[in-house]
């Protein structure tokens, strides 16, 4: 996956610098590792460390949010799909043929959102939304509700077209580059240092790998989030599933 493979290369630079602390911890001599140095280098790295942890929370959090915003849009997505079919339901047969092209519309939403999960035929036809919205606004009312019942889904069909717009903006990376390998190189700086401080015993060396293998976890979490339709904490496309499988059923 696009994310397991940063997230692996962070954790294996970890475990690396965890490694090569310990491999220059033997070469040092022992009055470069006295207690007054020890505190110096803490020091300096408990520094590190704290700035490291501002910028990964921040980091998750940015992420977070964008992915609970993305997931938000799904849902209202598939509500206003649901709303839309109701309303060309109550106006009539007059707009049976436009209902009728709306099932194509959500199935190539699902389909540029979710290329590796739909098993969908492709139907689509270039041109088939705006194709859609013309006809809609093209529909004669022929009385007062069948002109309010007009302007709302007309409203609704661009509010969909927006909103659908904007999650497949949020479907390419947002998360900076630079200012993630930044903390990666921290990270390692960290590391490094905690091995080179640590006593030559194993249980220090295992607590030291594991902690590294956390930390390249909270990374791979970060790109998860920040990949809303790909990887393993993918937003589900069932919101809109159980959309398409009612549309048409209204006026039954």
């Amino acid at each position: 996956m696009m994310t397991s493979r940063p997230a692996a290369i962070v954790a294996a630079c970890l475990l690396a610098a965890v490694w090569i602390g310990m491999w220059l911890r033997n070469l040092l001599p022992e009055h470069q590792l006295l207690a007054d140095s020890r505190d110096t280098v803490k020091l300096a790295m408990g520094l590190v460390a704290t700035m490291t942890a501002l910028l990964l929370g921040l980091l998750v959090s940015a992420a977070k949010d964008d992915y609970n915003a993305t997931r938000s849009r799904v849902i209202q997505l598939a509500s206003r799909v649901a709303l839309l079919d109701r309303m060309l339901s109550i106006y009539g047969t007059e707009a049976a043929e436009i209902r009728g092209q709306l099932p194509l519309l959500i199935e190539e939403a699902i389909r540029r959102l979710w290329p590796d999960e739909v098993t969908l035929p492709a139907q689509w036809e270039p041109g088939a939304g705006d194709a859609f919205y013309l006809a809609l606004l093209r529909l004669v009312p022929e009385d007062d509700a069948q002109r309010a019942l007009k302007a709302q889904a007309t409203a609704v069909t661009a509010e969909a077209a927006q909103i659908r717009s904007m999650m497949l903006a949020e479907s390419i990376s947002s998360i900076s580059r630079p200012m993630l390998i930044v903390v990666v190189l921290w990270l390692v700086v960290i590391f490094l240092s905690f091995s080179l401080l640590a006593p030559p015993i194993a249980i220090a060396s295992l607590a030291l790998m594991v902690s590294a293998l956390c930390v390249a976890g909270a990374i791979f979490l970060i790109l998860e989030l920040d990949r809303p339709f790909e990887g393993l904490i993918r937003i589900s496309s069932e919101p809109l599933l159980n959309a398409l499988g009612q549309l048409g059923k209204w006026g039954l």
